[in-house]
């Protein structure tokens, strides 16, 4: 059986992360095996790294290097071998995060990324992205209703406009593999959506 690689994305408060169980579920109830990772992480280096990213203050490119770091090792440990196997890989962020959060968000040149994304992922791109988008102020209600807040978390409000506008024009530019997801709705709507969305990828 082939594998499938899914991918979820959105702004911090956007509500991704209350639906990757469900997804998991949604694969293993039709047969399927499934491997859970997330980004930066995924391996015991990737979850160190990702200490180090989230709460340790650097130079954006910095930050950009690390990401990819931590991807070269995630896509040779977990992804690639997974794939092989016939596995369905989901992961919450993957390299969308770098060009929302890197770009759009820190200011870096689209250009340098483009050139990690070729080496690093060596053609490697998620088969579906869900990207889940929620106005800039629902997202700010949540985020401040959470836990304890990450340094990416804790930016200014314009800093989660700039990444939200980003993620909203990669999903213009590439509209056969990043579908947008209305976050705001109930946790049923929801659901009904990403069914609908993944109707093909699971249909016999």
């Amino acid at each position: 059986m082939q594998g499938l690689f899914i991918t979820l994305e959105g702004v911090d408060g956007a509500g991704k992360s209350s639906h990757l169980d469900w997804l998991g579920e949604f694969f293993k109830s039709r047969g399927r095996q499934v491997r859970m990772t997330r980004e930066p992480g995924g391996t015991p280096l990737g979850e160190k790294l990702r200490e180090i990213v989230l709460h340790d203050a650097m130079h954006p490119e910095t930050e950009a290097l690390i990401m990819f770091a931590a991807r070269r090792e995630h896509i040779a440990q977990v992804i690639r071998p997974a794939l092989a196997a016939g596995e369905v890989v989901i992961s919450d962020r993957f390299t969308d995060a770098s060009f929302a959060y890197q770009c759009g968000g820190r200011g870096l040149p689209a250009d340098k990324l483009e050139r990690l994304e070729a080496w690093v992922q060596d053609g490697l791109q998620p088969d579906l992205t869900l990207l889940f988008d929620v106005p800039d102020q629902v997202a700010r209600e949540r985020l401040l209703a959470a836990r304890d807040l990450d340094r990416f978390e804790r930016e200014q409000r314009d800093f989660h406009a700039r990444v939200r506008a980003a993620y909203l024009e990669r999903a213009r530019l590439q509209p056969g593999r990043i579908k947008v997801v209305d976050g705001s709705q109930t946790l049923a709507e929801v659901r009904r959506s990403l069914e609908a969305l993944l109707g093909d990828l699971v249909a016999p």
